[in-house]
């Protein structure tokens, strides 16, 4: 057709040749660090790109993308997985009203250029830092020394360090972690197990970034502190905590479950006999 332009094509003797055309509809714009990412596999980009190319609110899921392409349930699941470790996509367990857990899926565009902004919203000093304070509190330099640490404490810390296994977002650096284990001593010192006190603060996160986890546990740990029980300390002790596994997203049926290792949940085949 005379009203199409194309782009004459290279002259090289050898390797790839190009015949462009403008796209004025139908099309998504994706960056080469996708396209020619040098860790991710080719079905990892390419479902990548698809992903990109859909619109708000369509499904995702393990069963609906293995309906629309011919790779199966296993390698899908796989393939968003790797998807999930390079920052192309997220998935996030939230309760609804009812009780019921639901997985929601976020996909990223361009996650080299979020966390250069991530990292440049870090190393910018905020509004506090920059006026100072009028009742400045100052922390110590060095680590208090062990002697003077209490165990209730010490179990604080530790419950800090694993919350990021029940959430990614929610890392935090050694320094946050004892600068909030006063406070979340004080719940375990209200008779509050470990557990229970991990699941008030990761109860109910927001679905975007958490750009200053610290800073959002803090004020959970003021806002969100239970009263004292009267007679607490004549009390029966309370019982050992048990291990809470965190929520994984089935490979199967895209149900949430917990488990200490990702895979299926206990109503799916196992993955092998899937396959077979």
């Amino acid at each position: 057709m005379a009203d199409q332009q194309f782009s004459a094509p290279s002259r090289a003797s050898s390797g790839i040749r190009h015949i462009n055309h403008d796209h004025r509809r139908g099309y998504v714009k994706i960056g080469n660090h996708l396209a020619q990412h040098r860790e991710l596999s080719m079905g990892a980009i390419g479902l990548a790109t698809h992903i990109q190319s859909l619109p708000p609110g369509a499904k995702v899921t393990i069963k609906a993308l293995a309906e629309r392409f011919p790779e199966g349930e296993v390698r899908i699941a796989a393939t968003l997985r790797e998807l999930e470790e390079h920052g192309y996509l997220a998935r996030y367990h939230e309760r609804l009203p009812t009780g019921r857990i639901v997985t929601c899926t976020v996909s990223y565009n361009n996650p080299p250029a979020m966390a250069a902004a991530a990292r440049e919203r870090r190393a910018e000093p905020t509004a506090a830092e920059r006026k100072p304070a009028p009742e400045p509190d100052p922390e110590p330099e060095a680590d208090p020394a062990p002697a003077t640490v209490s165990e209730t404490e010490l179990q604080a810390r530790e419950l800090l360090a694993r919350l990021r296994l029940r959430d990614p977002r929610l890392v935090l650096s050694e320094r946050d972690t004892v600068r909030l284990a006063p406070a979340a001593a004080v719940w375990l010192e209200r008779g509050l197990t470990p557990s229970a006190v991990a699941d008030a603060l990761t109860r109910s996160l927001p679905m975007t970034a958490i750009h200053s986890p610290a800073a959002l546990l803090a004020h959970r740990l003021r806002e969100l502190l239970p009263p004292r029980l009267p007679d607490a300390g004549a009390a029966r002790p309370v019982p050992p905590d048990r291990e809470i596994h965190p929520l994984r997203t089935c490979d199967g049926c895209d149900r949430a479950f917990r488990s200490p290792v990702p895979g299926r949940c206990r109503d799916c085949p196992p993955a092998d006999a899937h396959a077979a």
